[in-house]
Parts: C-alpha cells; sequence; structure tokens
C-alpha cells in the first residue's frame, strides 16, 4: 500500500469511519481529497521549496507557488462558505488538506480575506486528532535546522 489518498481511504473503508456511506458524499468527499493530492499539497510542496528551502531564490519560481497556492486557498474557502466541513462532514478530506493548510505562513501565502478557510482551520484546530497529529512526534528540532536539513535534501 502506498500514496497517501490511497491510504486514507483504505483506513477509512476498513474503520469504517471519515468516508460517507453515502455514494454521492463518498463522492464529494474522494474529490476534495484529490484536490488536496493532485493541487494544495503539491502546489504547497513547492511553496515552500522555492520560499523556504532552495539554497538560490528564484522570484519567479517562489511568486507562481505562492499565487497557485493563494489561488487553492481562495476555492477552498468559496467552498466553505457554505459547508461546515469538504465533505460537509468532518472526513479524510479535511483530515488530508488540513496540515497543508495550517503552514501557509511557513509557504509565505496570506489567508487574510478568507474567512471561510480561517473558520474551517479553526473547527480544525480544535479537534483531539488534529492536536494530537501536530504534537506527536515532539518536534526536537528548531525552524532553522529544519530549513538546514530541507536544503541538504533539495541540493542533493
Amino acid at each position: 500500500m502506498f500514496e497517501s489518498g490511497a491510504i486514507l481511504i483504505y483506513l477509512a473503508e476498513k474503520a469504517g469511519k471519515l468516508l460517507p456511506a453515502d455514494p454521492k458524499r463518498r463522492s464529494q468527499a474522494i474529490q476534495w481529497l484529490m484536490f488536496q493530492m493532485g493541487g494544495v499539497g503539491p502546489m504547497m510542496g513547492q511553496a515552500n521549496v522555492f520560499y523556504r528551502y532552495f539554497p538560490e531564490k528564484i522570484p519567479a519560481a517562489i511568486e507562481r507557488y505562492q499565487k497557485e497556492g493563494r489561488r487553492l486557498f481562495e476555492v477552498l474557502d468559496s467552498h466553505l462558505a457554505h459547508h461546515e466541513y469538504l465533505a460537509d462532514e468532518y472526513s479524510i478530506a479535511d483530515i488530508a488538506t488540513w496540515p497543508w493548510v495550517r503552514i501557509y505562513d511557513w509557504s509565505g501565502i496570506s489567508i487574510e480575506g478568507l474567512p471561510h478557510l480561517q473558520a474551517w482551520m479553526a473547527r480544525m484546530a480544535e479537534k483531539p486528532a488534529c492536536q494530537k497529529g501536530i504534537t506527536i512526534p515532539p518536534r526536537k528540532e528548531q525552524p532553522d535546522e529544519l530549513i538546514k536539513q530541507a536544503q541538504q535534501m533539495v541540493t542533493r
């Protein structure tokens, strides 16, 4: 078993949780999961690489990925204006998307003017599982050390 989205679907199906049973709602959850897998995750990852980790600053690359990250956040904000969670109920789509969105500032992306996204982020942050997910395992490195480690990975 590989690929985080496939793993999440497998685990949700096995546990009978976090993925709606109703076919339409299940499809919506999987669509939002794929939005994260094909959009939010890759764009935030690239924004991080060029903004924080790449040894030379390439303004066009930084701007491109920050703008695309912001555009994706605007899509989320627009959707969340009418939905409490991405698939109406808390699901693997939220679980996969929130960790990327919560590090918006690390990527240099603003969430100003995105009130529905901000409210969703706050709802997610209140969930005990989300709180546990960002503290386990405990982070030993300081941000500067994390940047150095990541820079070494991208320059191999």
